[in-house]
């Protein structure tokens, strides 16, 4: 037992456990939509558009409403496949680079009601989405290659206008996205964010604002990888959009090279990281990956769509390392979504599922004190534990710097299956069916007390 001595209740792995810079780091919290998107931390993207009847990943400038030949859409089935995921929402791209909106705007000819399609597909998705009981977002992309008001005072006016229409026209909004991908040759324009922001929060004060915004931040590659270390009390220069948009995508064939590496630094929020900074704020990583190479349906990649244990691993990387995902699921220019993609949805909500089937414990902790410096579980019998799922109370930020996961085996003796650094609002440890008749979690160090606001074993 003198493994487990050595925790935040007695040297803290050599850190001060409260000083004044410990109270600056812990006094930065999530606000209620932060705390709201931690409790749903998986929805999908829809990349749908001109790009779909083109067969392109961006535009070419050359477009016009007469290109976009897709006749019909089955907003039902595209909501209830990925429903079938455990999804909690659907962000629609309702306006892509190439500039084609696909709802009814009052502002432009290069929307949707100039087609041969007969409605607003908007408004056919987000009614769908409230029906089935999804959350609807909006992607908006802040760069029109097709307006030619894009770099001037204008567009700015034109691009609010538009977003007051999605803002005002399809009901609650959970999450606006701004893409920070820009051509290189693209006019040299800085967007109007204040004013951006400012209209989203008077118009859906409950919306997350993510990517280029302040809310919720890049992970940093399109491939679904994420730092050993994900923390969500960072310097907050990270919410400058225009640092965003600079290691943003520039060219459409950049788009396999962001699957293969960050483009961000692998320390965010260490305690000598923040010591150097003034200005912190909460500011939680997303993961957005598409189930297939391209964000955008193409008839040549059905074979490169990820399997549900590719997904999984990703799931299990993202959302069990403090992350939300956003997994994009690209409609087919048939206006449904490709059968072996919703094969593989259905399969990877089951294991999605399957994590939390079968509960051995759970228990909320709560705030920990002195004779807590680690949590122990005992079982009447012996259990094949597959998952450990724990939460920290992010209400009080987030504190668990250093944290190691023992089991107890059935002769007795404590192994360590895992290594752990932040927590945050989720942590889930695969244990892999390993036979055993406890646990131990060993919490090495922190910033003040730590607050665990769940830990839940499962078999």
């Amino acid at each position: 037992m003198n493994t487990f001595n050595k925790n935040w209740s007695t040297d803290n792995n050599g850190y001060p456990l409260w000083d004044k810079d410990v109270e600056r780091y812990i006094s930065v919290c999530p606000n209620e939509n932060q705390l709201k998107l931690a409790d749903k931390p998986y929805y999908c993207f829809i990349h749908f558009g001109m790009n779909t009847a083109t067969a392109r990943e961006w535009g070419s400038d050359k477009e016009t409403v007469k290109d976009f030949t897709i006749q019909s859409i089955d907003a039902a089935q595209w909501v209830s496949s990925i429903k079938a995921s455990t999804a909690t929402g659907i962000i629609l791209t309702c306006k892509h680079h190439d500039g084609f909106c696909l709802w009814e705007s009052n502002y432009t000819d290069f929307c949707i009601k100039n087609t041969g399609f007969d409605g607003d597909i908007v408004k056919l998705v987000s009614d769908e989405c409230h029906r089935q009981g999804l959350d609807f977002g909006v992607y908006l992309s802040p760069w029109d290659m097709h307006d030619k008001r894009y770099g001037t005072a204008d567009y700015n006016d034109y691009f609010c206008n538009q977003l007051t229409e999605l803002l005002t026209n399809y009901g609650d909004i959970f999450e606006v996205w701004f893409d920070g991908a820009k051509g290189k040759d693209a006019v040299d324009f800085e967007y109007d964010w204040s004013r951006y922001f400012q209209l989203i929060r008077t118009l859906q004060p409950n919306a997350n604002i993510a990517i280029c915004g302040p809310d919720i931040r890049w992970v940093g590659n399109e491939g679904g990888r994420t730092r050993k270390s994900e923390y969500s009390v960072v310097p907050a220069v990270l919410c400058d959009a225009e640092r965003t948009i600079h290691n943003s995508q520039h060219e459409e064939q950049e788009a396999a090279a962001l699957q293969k590496y960050s483009s961000t630094d692998e320390d965010l929020g260490s305690r000598e990281l923040l010591s150097k900074n003034d200005n912190l704020c909460w500011y939680p990583a997303e993961v957005d990956v598409s189930i297939r190479r391209g964000w955008f349906y193409s008839k040549n990649e059905n074979i490169t769509v990820k399997s549900a244990k590719k997904l999984f691993k990703i799931y299990l990387n993202s959302v069990g390392n403090n992350c939300t995902l956003l997994l994009n699921v690209p409609p087919t220019d048939a206006g449904v979504i490709h059968k072996k993609d919703v094969k593989v949805l259905k399969s990877l909500g089951r294991r999605i599922k399957s994590i939390t089937k079968n509960p051995v414990i759970l228990h909320k902790p709560g705030e920990l004190d002195k004779s807590e410096g680690y949590i122990e579980y005992s079982f009447d019998n012996v259990k094949r534990l597959k998952y450990a799922v724990i939460e920290e109370d992010i209400k009080k930020s987030q504190r668990v710097e250093l944290f190691d996961f023992y089991i107890k085996k059935p002769n007795g003796r404590y192994k360590c299956i895992y290594k752990g650094s932040v927590i945050g609002a989720k942590k889930i440890i695969s244990v892999k069916g390993r036979n055993c008749v406890g646990v131990c979690m060993v919490i090495r160090q922190s910033r003040g007390n730590p607050v665990i606001r769940s830990i839940g074993l499962y078999e």
